[in-house]
């Protein structure tokens, strides 16, 4: 381990232990059974920490058909590889928040949404034309969309990233000509 790596694991530990001072001194006798520890049990998954404000951009650029909640569900579906395969549709129309006749048919107008917008792609396979979606890094995305979002909005996502160490917060670099990455090699 690095000095810095090491320096940056020591932070986390104060800012944790601080934190878990405040809370047993907020609340003494808490049952910790009671809240969630990614580090005890099963079912979490990795979530940038400024996806409310990501899913409210992506809420305000899709104006009167909102797909953030369409695009949470998929990165509560998905692991670290960024990538889901979607077997059955519906399953995550109705997690989504759509239900009825045109639930399926709202979703896949969500998705289609995402994907025109940068922040997924997707591949057609047995399921239809989502079923292997790559979810893209949505700091990267919302950049290239900052002509489309309101500057106090983008600010506000900007201040936070800085909050919480989020070094991606920045457009994407172009690929260097001539290598591997670049259409040139």
């Amino acid at each position: 381990m690095n000095i810095s790596t090491a320096a940056a694991a020591k932070k986390i530990s104060k800012a944790q232990e601080k934190a878990k001072a405040l809370r047993d001194s907020v609340w003494p006798d808490l049952d910790e059974q009671m809240l969630w520890n990614r580090k005890a049990v099963s079912g979490f998954t990795t979530i940038p920490r400024t996806m409310p404000l990501v899913m409210n951009i992506i809420d305000a650029l899709t104006k009167n058909k909102p797909a953030g909640s369409t695009y949470f569900v998929m990165w509560c579906r998905t692991f670290d590889h960024s990538l889901l395969v979607i077997d059955n549709p519906m399953t995550l129309a109705v997690e989504a928040g759509f239900s009825g006749e045109r639930a399926l048919s709202t979703w896949k107008d969500r998705m289609r949404s995402l994907v025109d917008l940068g922040f997924i792609d997707a591949k057609e396979g047995s399921a239809g034309p989502f079923h292997y979606v790559l979810l893209l890094n949505p700091h990267k995305v919302v950049w290239q969309l900052k002509g489309r979002i309101q500057e106090g909005t983008f600010r506000q996502l900007q201040t936070r990233a800085i909050e919480i160490g989020a070094k991606d917060m920045e457009p994407a670099k172009a690929p260097v000509a001539g290598t591997a990455e670049s259409p040139d090699a």
